[in-house]
């Protein structure tokens, strides 16, 4: 009997989420030990991968028979980083992206590359579960604990509040009974949980890139790389 969707992403997952939430950059972030920069650094690959994500989401999977059951433009995380990367960084901050000087790092640009490139449906679907489901569980958290060691006002922390979905355990919910419904095969049941692994391990990447661009100006201040 195959282990239901929803079930194998987060069993199969666990050991690769893990890495990822327990890289030193995120730990030092939720600590208090980073700083602002940082902060709008995130912001920026974010946005990179979120662009990424739902061009291709919208642009090719919205009726796709796997996908459609969970396409929700509730979920679109674009328009709010556009606003707090604006709020962050400046009215210019498209410019400054574009020209370099607020840098996108290797992993963030070999992701976008990744999903514009290579989709395919079984990708798609487990990087909106990754992405998505992960934003609707640790955002709040997320933002509280930016919004206190540095300051953030609630008007740069929109990515992280889903307004047009006041409940997210009941939206969750009914997601992952979503997935568990999807008629698959054992071989597209496979592809997905491998593929959400990948998108794990791509977002452990990113982090890791982040900590080594921050390694020279800790070092510079005496504080931890």
């Amino acid at each position: 009997m195959v282990t239901p969707l929803s079930v194998a992403l987060r069993t199969e997952t666990a050991t690769a989420h893990a890495d990822a939430e327990g890289s030193a950059f995120v730990e030092q972030l939720m600590a208090g030990q980073a700083c602002r920069p940082a902060f709008v650094a995130l912001a920026a690959q974010q946005m990179v991968i979120y662009r990424a994500l739902e061009e291709v989401l919208w642009g090719h999977y919205a009726s796709h028979p796997l996908l459609e059951p969970v396409m929700d433009h509730r979920l679109d995380r674009v328009g709010a980083l556009e606003q707090d990367l604006v709020h962050l960084a400046g009215e210019d901050v498209q410019v400054r992206l574009a020209t370099g000087e607020l840098p996108i790092v290797p992993a963030a640009a070999d992701y976008a590359m990744r999903l514009r490139a290579e989709h395919t449906p079984e990708m798609m679907l487990a990087n909106h579960y990754v992405r998505y489901l992960g934003d609707l569980s640790g955002g709040q958290a997320i933002a509280r604990m930016v919004q206190r060691h540095y300051e953030v006002a609630p008007a740069g922390l929109t990515f992280y509040r889903f307004t047009q979905i006041p409940k997210p355990k009941p939206y969750k919910d009914a997601y992952r009974a979503t997935l568990d419904a999807l008629e698959i095969d054992a071989g597209t049941h496979r592809r997905i949980v491998a593929a959400a692994v990948d998108s794990f391990e791509l977002n452990r990447r990113v982090f890791a890139d982040l900590a080594a661009a921050r390694a020279p100006e800790h070092a510079a201040a005496g504080g931890p790389a």
